[in-house]
Formats: C-alpha cells, sequence, structure tokens
C-alpha cells in the first residue's frame, strides 16, 4: 500500500540535506592535493605530471556517468514522494544494475579510450607512459565508481545526506592512508596513487551497498521481473539519456571555454585556468541546495502536492541565493590573495586579476541555473533540461561568435555568463508546467 507524503517543508529540513553535501564536497579537492603532495615527496616532475594527467583522463570519464546520481535521485525521491517503499527499492536494483554494466563496457574499451586521451593530450614520452601505467590501474574501479553515483543518487532523494558524507569521507580517508602506505612505505610510485584510489572505491561501494540494506534486503530473485520492467527501465533510461545529453553539451562548453582561451596566449589561458577554478568551488558550495531541491521537488511530485512543490523550489533557492551572495563577498574580498596563492608567475597573476570581477559575480549570474537544474531532476522534467541546454548552448556560440573577435577573453566570459542567464531563462519558463500536475 502506498501513503503519498512530503511531511513539512522547513528551514531546518533543507539545511539538514545540504550541509552533509557541502561538507562532503569540501573533502574532494583535499584528495587531489594529497595525492599531488606524496606523489610530489619523490622528487620528479614526472610523476607529478602523470598523476595529474591520469586523474583528469579518469574524472573527465568517470564524470560522463554522473547523470545515474542525478536520474536516480529524481525517479527515487518521487516513489519517496508517493509512499512506495516496494518500488523504491527497485529502483537502487535498477541503478546498480545500470551502473554495474556501464562500468564493465569502460573497462572493456579502456585501451581504445587510453589511446583517444593520450592522443588529445600529449605529454613527453615519460609521463605518456606513467599516465599509461596510472589509468591501466584506475580503470578498474570503473563498475565501482559509477554505481556509487546511483548509491549517492538515492540516499540523496531518501534524504539520507549524512549516510553521503560518510561514504565520501570514508572512502576519500582510505585514500589518503593508501596514499602514504603505498607510495612513501611501499615505494609504489604512480601505481600507488593509482592503486590506492582503485582499493579505496571499491571500499566505497560495499559500504554503500551497507547503507542501503534495508532495501537490498528484498530477495530480489523473487521480485526479478519487477527490477527489469520495461516501462520501468525505458523511463530509468531515457531520464539518464536526457541528462546525458545535457551534460556533454555543458561539457562542451567549458572545454571550448579553454581552448579558445588559448589564442590569447599562454598567460591567459593560465589565468583563465585559475579563474575556472572559482566556478568549480561555486558549485561545491551552491550543491547542497541544488540536491535538496532534488529530494523536496522529486517527493512534492510524487506526492500530487503542489503547495509542497513550490514551497520545495521557493526556500531551497533562497537558500541557494543567500550562499552564492556570502560566496561572491568571500570571492571579492579574498580573490586577489587566493590568486596570488595558486600562481607565482607575475604576468599570469597580473591576468588572473585583470578578468578577477568576472568570478566575482559567476554565484549569482549561476545560482538560478543551478538551482532549477535540482529542481527539474527532482521532477525528472529531463526532456526541458536537455532542450534549454542545447538552446542556451547556441546562445553561448553566437555570443562569442559576435563578442570574441572584439572583445577577446572579455568576450568569452561575456559568453560563459550568457550561457548561464539562458539556462535559468529556459528552465524558469518552464517551470510554470511543473505545478499543472
Amino acid at each position: 500500500m502506498t501513503h503519498p507524503t512530503t511531511g513539512d517543508i522547513t528551514h531546518r529540513r533543507i539545511l539538514n540535506i545540504a550541509i552533509p553535501i557541502l561538507l562532503s564536497n569540501a573533502t574532494v579537492p583535499i584528495l587531489g592535493a594529497v595525492d599531488t603532495a606524496v606523489i610530489g615527496q619523490l622528487g620528479e616532475a614526472a610523476p607529478i605530471g602523470a598523476v595529474g594527467l591520469g586523474s583528469i583522463i579518469i574524472t573527465t570519464i568517470y564524470g560522463l556517468f554522473g547523470f545515474l546520481r542525478m536520474g536516480t535521485s529524481g525517479l527515487a525521491s518521487q516513489e519517496k514522494g508517493k509512499g512506495d517503499e516496494h518500488e523504491l527499492a527497485m529502483i537502487i536494483f535498477r541503478s546498480l544494475f545500470i551502473g554495474m554494466v556501464l562500468g564493465i563496457m569502460i573497462v572493456i574499451l579502456h585501451f581504445q579510450i587510453l589511446y583517444l586521451a593520450i592522443a588529445i593530450v600529449p605529454a613527453s614520452p615519460e609521463v605518456e607512459h606513467l599516465t599509461e601505467q596510472y589509468v591501466r590501474i584506475r580503470i578498474f574501479s570503473a563498475p565501482a565508481a559509477i554505481t556509487i553515483y546511483g548509491i549517492t543518487g538515492w540516499l540523496i532523494a531518501i534524504e539520507r545526506t549524512q549516510s553521503v558524507l560518510i561514504l565520501q569521507l570514508a572512502m576519500n580517508g582510505l585514500n589518503v592512508i593508501l596514499d602514504f602506505l603505498f607510495v612513501l612505505g611501499l615505494g609504489y610510485g604512480v601505481a600507488g596513487v593509482a592503486y590506492a584510489t582503485l582499493v579505496a572505491e571499491w571500499f566505497a561501494l560495499v559500504l554503500g551497498l551497507y547503507l542501503c540494506k534495508e532495501a537490498l534486503s528484498i530477495k530480489f530473485w523473487l521480485v526479478f521481473h519487477r527490477i527489469f520492467d520495461r516501462s520501468k527501465l525505458k523511463r530509468m533510461v531515457s531520464v539518464n539519456t536526457d541528462i546525458l545529453i545535457r551534460s556533454l553539451f555543458l561539457g562542451v562548453s567549458l572545454v571550448s571555454f579553454l581552448f579558445i582561451s588559448s589564442d590569447f596566449g599562454d598567460a591567459v589561458l593560465a589565468a583563465n585556468q585559475i579563474l575556472l577554478q572559482f566556478l568549480f568551488f561555486t558549485a561545491f558550495a551552491l550543491d547542497g541546495f541544488a540536491f535538496s531541491s532534488e529530494a523536496l521537488v522529486g517527493q512534492s511530485v510524487g506526492a500530487g502536492d503542489k503547495q509542497a512543490l513550490r514551497k520545495s523550489s521557493l526556500l531551497t533557492s533562497v537558500w541557494g541565493m543567500v550562499t552564492a551572495i556570502i560566496v561572491a563577498i568571500v570571492f571579492a574580498i579574498l580573490g586577489p590573495f587566493i590568486i596570488a596563492i595558486m600562481t607565482t608567475e607575475p604576468v599570469v597573476r597580473m591576468e588572473a586579476v585583470n578578468y578577477f570581477w568576472w568570478v566575482v559575480f559567476v554565484p549569482i549570474v549561476g545560482g538560478p541555473s543551478w538551482f532549477l537544474d535540482g529542481i527539474f531532476i527532482g521532477a525528472t522534467k529531463t526532456k526541458e533540461m536537455r532542450n534549454g541546454m542545447i538552446v542556451s548552448f547556441l546562445f553561448y556560440v553566437v555570443t562569442l561568435i559576435l563578442t570574441v573577435p572584439t572583445l577577446q577573453n572579455s568576450g568569452l566570459w561575456v559568453s560563459l555568463y550568457i550561457l548561464f542567464i539562458m539556462r535559468a531563462i529556459t528552465l524558469a519558463f518552464k517551470y510554470p508546467d511543473l505545478e499543472r500536475m
């Protein structure tokens, strides 16, 4: 029997979802810094470059499958809102199945993927050799890493973000310990960093399964037909495909931003790379409230509660914009100091400071698009997200064509702003449709 319910949409409830995600996200850059610092103790440049390059390759590959987290979150939160605990369990089984299949495919295709990645990002023979060694080890964590996306999305949907924090802390904590053991203790070098992450990600998968044990305790062989229900599986694939297309267009936008930056010289390219770190930090800071939207909006849609939907959308967005303003103020005060820490090269530092004010307002300009993403993911209106992203990308390209020849790097930043603004406009235009349920 199902019992549709959303519960009270309160500030406390929103913060209970968001704060663990903020803390969880904070551990991500720390791990990258530890990886670099540990391998840096070897006193050679090539291993550092190889770990950096290998990490980018793996992160880019795995990042393409982030749609599994978002799709799972939206679908599961709606079942939670309906009160259908049985179907909620079926979603985690489907997510695990899809994650494992995708991960195994990546392992099978890793030779071709590695060849293509090295061809696109060439380096010295020594760095290429070590990068290949790193990727060949790390790639075997693909089934675990991709499946964890689904587990994370499911936990967010049922508001167990404390479990997400535990999962992230355990995985990254073990990774750090094994970094020291394998690299400095056993002298495995670049391979040691890769093995540390490989073991940590598989450990995290086991822990993630344990955290979902109540749902997974169902004797799945007795409900096999429900797990692979054609209509349900088709919907899950459709939702994830829409999000994948949306993510690809967003990724192409950011990559093209850096590629075009290179036309203005190495100093501008380096400066933009530094400034983009502020953008990524903003995403980490605002993710918590976007995830709150996913969970609460999804539950509201599942329960058919229009008032809860409106209140969830409003309160999560208000909290998100307050956070965005705080982040913008922090950037304005500490930005030049942070830039000085990130680079000692005078010309790069000067270029970064020249364009610094563009990133100060990124949280405020880009915030609405992040929160609306969360709202539409929760409502599983992924076709609207996909179409809105395509329209926004076209506006981004047209703005590049019109502004870059005259404004150069400032034109690039104007184009990025247009991308954010159009993403917000296209989704806001469709928002009233969400309340017609």
